[in-house]
């Protein structure tokens, strides 16, 4: 398992070691001992999300606040998604900033996305499991969100807009302006 921090502090990008012959693949994906050792990130999964999309949908950017805040390990079980992940920490020197990154079945990478982050993600092959590893519990009043196409946030989301599906709550979320984040 190899595990590279990104460019916003506390974000890792997760490369499971694949063992793969005639009979299929294993692999581990994801081992406490070494997550912790490698990250210093404490981690304590509580729930486990699944959603499985139409190409061209878009989910997100997504967070929760105050003490309902979640850090999440994500991954794509089949198909493909472009992942984005925003800083929304106003003390960090990368607040504002985005990173994103494909991830697929084939390669089998995962991001963790720490607390303090919008998440999001564009589907880009059509019936894509996406799966999700969270350390605390959904709680509907805190939740939060910036709509996808933010112009501060120039996020290059690599797919057409009029072709994106985008979910009526997801079509009026506010801009990271708006939400007085800055």
């Amino acid at each position: 398992m190899i595990i590279e921090e990104t460019y916003l502090k506390g974000c890792f990008v997760i490369t499971p070691k694949v063992f793969e012959d005639e009979r299929g693949y294993f692999f581990e994906s994801f081992n406490k001992r070494i997550f912790e050792s490698q990250t210093g990130i404490k981690s304590n999964f509580v729930q486990d999300n699944q959603s499985k999309s139409l190409k061209g949908v878009l989910r997100g950017l997504h967070f929760q606040k105050g003490k309902h805040a979640q850090a999440k390990l994500v991954q794509v079980l089949k198909g493909k998604v472009l992942d984005v992940c925003v800083d929304i920490r106003k003390d960090s020197s990368t607040f504002g900033k985005h990173v994103s990154l494909i991830l697929d079945d084939k390669e089998k990478k995962q991001l963790f996305v720490p607390k303090g982050f919008a998440h999001g993600f564009v589907v880009l092959e059509d019936d894509t499991i996406f799966s999700y590893k969270c350390d605390n519990f959904y709680n509907k009043e805190s939740e939060g969100g910036i709509i996808f196409h933010d112009k501060d946030l120039n996020i290059d989301w690599n797919f057409p807009n009029d072709e994106l599906i985008i979910s009526e709550k997801d079509l009026i979320l506010p801009t990271f302006k708006a939400l007085g984040l800055q």
